[in-house]
C-alpha cells in the first residue's frame, strides 16, 4: 500500500464533526457511541466496535475467546497476526489467558503480544477517525468551572470530609462570554450542587474546563454532592463522573492524581496545561490560577483578590465580594485555557486519541500513536522495542557565571529534526519508512501554516494556522526524544545517540564560529546559545557564523536581552526590552523558600540585571529592618505544607523510626483535630535563638496573635542572611571578576 501523507497526519477517516465517542458495553457485542457537531446540535450515531490485540503467531493459549476474525500481517517484524473479538469482555479474557501463558504484561519488554488497553483509543486507530475534524477551536462548546469553599474555624484550607466545610460558591463561563455566579449565600449547598448540574446540561458542553480540577474541585463537588444525596448527572447520558487513580509524568516530575472521565465529554485541566507548557519556557514563578494569569497580563485591572484564609471570613461579611471573586477567578481560567489549549485541540484533529487524553500524553506516546496507526493501515507486523540503554545526550555547557549586558540568543532551527532528515536517519525496525515520511511532512505542513498565518485576513484564521504551525512544531521536536523512548514501539538508541553526537558537532562547530567572530558565548542549551556580540557590525557577524556551519543547518538570531544573570546550568535570569524578567531553572525561583526570602530573591534580580547594585544593601536593610520590627504580616514568614500521610501513620513511622519528625505532622497532631491527608497546614517559628529546632519551635500561623508576636526574629533574620550572603558571595564584582576568562564545564544530558 502506498503511503498517503494526508492520512498519515490525519488518519484515514474523512469525516468531519466528531467531538466525542464513548465505549458502550453490549450483551454480546459492543459498540461506540459518536457525537457529531452538526451546526450548534450534537447528534449521536453509533457503530461497531470489535476490540483487537497484535500476536506473535496466530495461536491463543488454550482457554482463550476464539477471535471474532484473526489476520495475518504483512513484513517480517514479530507481531505478526491481529485477532479481533466480539466485546471488550472477551477481549480482556484473551489479554489475561496471555498473561497467564506466557508470563509477560502487556507493558513488558520483550511480550509477545501487544495492545491498546483503551476502547476508545483502539476504535480511533482501527477507523482512522480522529476529534474536531473540520472544526475551528471556536467550534467547540467549553464549559468553565470553579469553585469557592468554607473553612471551619480553627482550620487553615477546606476539607470535603469536614460537615461544616461547604461549597460557598460555583462560577461557570463558556467561549461565548457568558459567566454566572451560584450564590451560596442565597441557596443551600444540596441546591447549588443541583442547580450546577442542571446548568451543565442545559449547555451540553463537549469540554468542561478547571484549574486544578482535577485535584480539587471535581473531588470536592463528588464529596459534597454524595454528602447530601445529589447525583452529579454530568455525563451526556446523565451518568456522574467515573474517578480512578492515575498518573501523569511533566518533565522529571510524575504527579499521581485522581483522574475523572464524563460520559461524552472531555476534562482538561488548565493546571496540567501550564505546568508542560513550562516545560519548555521555565517562566512560571508559580502554577496557581493567579500567578499565571498575571504572567500572561490575562488579569484584570479591577480584579477582586481574596487571600485564602479570608474567604470564610469575606463570605460571613461579604458575600458579594466573595462571587465577584469567583467570578474573575472563572474569567481568567476561560482567558488561559483559551491562550494553552488550543495547539492541544488541533493535536486532537491529527492523533487517535480523546481530548482529555491528548492534554496528558507525553510527545513520545504521541509520535508512537501515529506511526502504529498507519502500520495498522497498511496491515503490516509491528516489532518488539529495543531493550532500553543509556546514551550520550544533547550539549549543555556554561562558559560564564555573573550578569551581562546586551546579551543575545541564537537558536539553531530544529536542530535534530534537520539532522536526521538530512542524514537520513530513522528506527531500523521501521520496515515502511512511516518515520521519515512523517517527520518531512510535518515540516512541511508546519512552514506551509506558517506562511497561511502570516497572510490570514482576520483573527479566527490567524489562531487556527498558529495553532497548527505550534502543533507540528512540538511534533517534529519529539522525534529524536522518540528514537530514545525506552517504550516507544520503534525505538532505536544507536540512531539516536548519532543523532546526538552530531549535534554536539554542529553546537560545538557554532560555538567555535561565535568566538572566532569575536562574540563571547555565556551558556548553550541544547539548540540555543545565550552570547556577547563582537563590537564589528552585527549582521557580518551573522552571517560568518552561520557560513560555518553545514548546510541545511540554519541559525535564528531571535532574541536579544538587556541583561542575563547567569547562575548555573540551566538556571539564570533574563531582562528584556520591556523590563520583564524571564527566570528559567528552580534555583532562581526556589518555591521552597518562605514568601519574604523570595520576594527578596525577585527584588535582588531586578536590582542586579537593572545594575543598581547600589541599591541592594539599602533592600537588605530594609528587610532586617521590617523583621526586627515585627512588621510584616505572619503569611511573610510562614511556610505551608502538604499532609502527604494522616497523621497517625507520621506517628507511627516516627514510633518505628521510619522518618524524621517534621513541622507541619507535629503540629497537626498537637491541635486535636482532625486532619486528614491532603490537609495543608501553615506554621511559623517562635522562639528566640536562631538555632532551634523547627519541628519543635513550630506555630500555627492561625494562632499567630498580631497584638503579641512571638515569631522568632533571630530565626528569620538568620535565613534572610544566609539567602543574602549566598548570592553576594556568587555575584560579587570580585567574584564576576575572577570568573571572567570563563568556565569549561561541558556537560552531556
Amino acid at each position: 500500500m502506498k503511503m498517503d501523507e494526508q492520512k498519515l497526519i490525519f488518519g484515514a477517516n474523512d469525516e468531519v464533526g466528531l467531538v466525542a465517542l464513548e465505549h458502550v458495553v453490549g450483551k454480546e457485542v459492543d459498540e461506540m457511541l459518536l457525537f457529531f457537531r452538526r451546526g450548534r446540535k450534537t447528534e449521536e450515531v453509533r457503530e461497531a466496535f470489535t476490540p483487537f490485540l497484535w500476536l506473535m503467531d496466530s495461536q491463543l493459549p488454550e482457554g482463550a475467546p476464539t477471535p471474532l476474525r484473526l489476520e495475518k500481517l504483512a513484513g517480517g517484524a514479530p507481531l505478526n497476526h491481529l485477532a479481533f473479538f466480539r466485546s471488550w469482555k472477551e477481549f480482556q479474557k484473551a489479554v489475561d489467558s496471555l498473561k497467564k501463558a506466557t508470563g509477560y504484561t502487556p507493558s513488558a519488554p520483550g511480550a509477545p503480544y501487544f495492545l491498546f488497553n483503551d476502547p476508545i483509543h483502539q476504535h480511533l486507530v482501527l477507523t482512522g477517525r480522529t476529534l474536531f475534524k473540520g472544526l475551528l477551536f471556536g467550534d467547540l462548546k467549553r464549559l468553565q468551572v470553579d469553585i469557592e469553599t468554607y473553612t471551619e474555624r480553627g482550620f487553615e484550607f477546606s476539607n470535603a470530609e469536614r460537615a461544616g466545610d461547604r461549597i460557598i460558591a460555583i462560577a461557570l463561563a463558556d467561549e461565548t462570554g457568558w459567566t454566572e455566579v451560584l450564590d451560596g449565600s442565597k441557596l443551600d449547598e444540596k441546591k447549588l450542587l443541583e442547580q450546577w448540574v442542571k446548568l451543565v446540561q442545559e449547555k451540553d458542553p463537549d469540554v468542561i474546563e478547571g484549574h486544578n480540577f482535577f485535584q480539587f474541585d471535581l473531588p470536592y463537588l463528588i464529596a459534597r454532592a454524595r454528602r447530601h444525596g445529589v447525583k452529579l448527572a454530568l455525563g451526556r447520558n446523565s451518568a456522574p463522573p467515573k474517578v480512578h487513580p492515575s498518573r501523569l509524568s511533566i518533565a522529571e516530575r510524575t504527579l499521581a492524581y485522581p483522574k475523572a472521565e464524563i460520559f461524552g465529554r472531555h476534562i482538561v485541566d488548565t493546571y496540567f496545561l501550564a505546568q508542560f507548557y513550562d516545560i519548555s519556557h521555565r517562566s512560571l514563578e508559580g502554577f496557581g490560577l493567579k500567578d499565571i494569569a498575571i504572567h500572561f497580563g490575562l488579569a484584570e485591572k479591577d480584579r477582586t483578590y481574596i487571600e485564602g484564609s479570608e474567604i470564610a471570613r469575606t463570605f460571613d461579611r461579604e458575600p458579594q465580594k466573595l462571587m465577584a471573586y469567583a467570578r474573575d477567578d472563572v474569567a481568567e481560567t476561560r482567558a488561559i485555557s483559551n491562550l494553552l489549549s488550543a495547539s492541544f485541540f488541533t493535536q486532537c484533529q491529527l492523533l487517535p486519541y480523546n481530548y482529555q487524553n491528548v492534554c496528558v500524553r507525553g510527545s513520545g506516546t504521541k509520535v508512537d500513536a501515529l506511526m502504529i496507526r498507519e502500520y495498522v493501515r497498511q496491515c503490516h507486523a509491528l516489532p518488539l522495542p529495543q531493550p532500553a540503554r543509556e546514551f550520550a545526550g544533547g550539549y549543555t555547557d556554561i562558559f560564564l557565571t555573573g550578569v551581562f549586558q546586551n546579551v543575545h540568543h541564537a537558536d539553531v532551527r530544529s536542530l535534530y529534526p534537520s539532522l536526521m532528515l538530512k542524514l537520513g536517519l530513522k528506527p531500523r525496525s521501521d520496515e515502511l519508512g512511516v518515520f521519515t515520511t512523517l517527520l518531512a511532512y510535518l515540516r512541511d505542513l508546519r512552514l506551509d501554516a506558517k506562511r497561511k498565518m502570516q497572510q490570514a485576513k482576520n483573527r479566527d484564521e490567524e489562531q487556527h494556522q498558529d495553532a497548527l504551525q505550534s502543533t507540528f512544531k512540538i511534533l517534529i521536536n519529539s522525534f529524536y526524544g522518540y528514537l530514545g523512548f525506552g517504550t516507544a514501539r520503534f525505538c532505536d538508541f544507536a540512531a539516536a545517540e548519532k543523532v546526538a553526537a552530531e549535534g554536539r558537532r554542529i553546537l560545538q562547530t557554532m560555538i567555535a564560529a561565535i568566538k572566532e567572530q569575536g562574540g563571547t558565548p555565556i551558556e548553550i542549551d541544547t539548540d540555543g546559545v545565550y552570547f556577547l556580540p563582537p563590537e564589528k557590525k552585527i549582521e557580518a557577524f551573522r552571517v560568518a557564523v552561520q557560513s560555518a556551519l553545514p548546510e541545511g543547518i540554519d541559525i535564528e538570531f531571535d532574541d536579544r536581552y538587556r541583561a542575563m544573570l547567569s547562575y548555573k546550568m540551566k538556571n539564570y535570569a533574563l531582562l528584556d526590552d520591556q523590563g520583564e524578567i524571564i527566570i528559567k531553572g528552580a534555583a532562581l525561583k526556589s518555591r521552597g523558600l518562605e514568601k519574604f526570602q523570595r520576594k527578596y530573591l525577585r527584588e535582588w534580580l531586578r536590582l542586579k540585571l537593572e545594575g543598581r547594585d547600589a541599591e541592594i544593601p539599602k533592600v537588605q536593610n530594609e528587610f532586617r529592618r521590617a523583621i526586627r520590627d515585627r512588621a510584616w504580616p505572619i503569611e511573610e514568614l510562614a511556610k505551608t505544607e502538604t499532609l502527604q500521610d494522616a497523621p497517625a501513620t507520621y506517628a507511627a513511622k516516627i514510633k518505628d523510626s521510619r522518618r524524621g519528625r517534621n513541622a507541619a505532622y507535629e503540629l497537626a497532631l498537637k491541635s486535636g483535630r482532625e486532619y486528614r491527608a491532603g490537609d495543608q497546614i501553615s506554621y511559623y517559628v517562635t522562639g528566640t535563638a536562631k538555632g532551634v529546632a523547627v519541628h519543635g519551635a513550630a506555630k500555627l500561623a492561625t494562632e499567630f496573635d498580631d497584638q503579641q508576636r512571638d515569631e522568632n526574629v533571630a530565626y528569620y533574620l538568620a535565613k534572610l542572611d544566609a539567602l543574602i550572603e549566598k548570592f553576594d558571595a556568587l555575584f560579587s564584582a570580585e567574584a564576576q571578576d575572577s570568573r571572567a576568562e570563563g568556565q569549561e564545564k561541558g556537560t552531556l544530558l
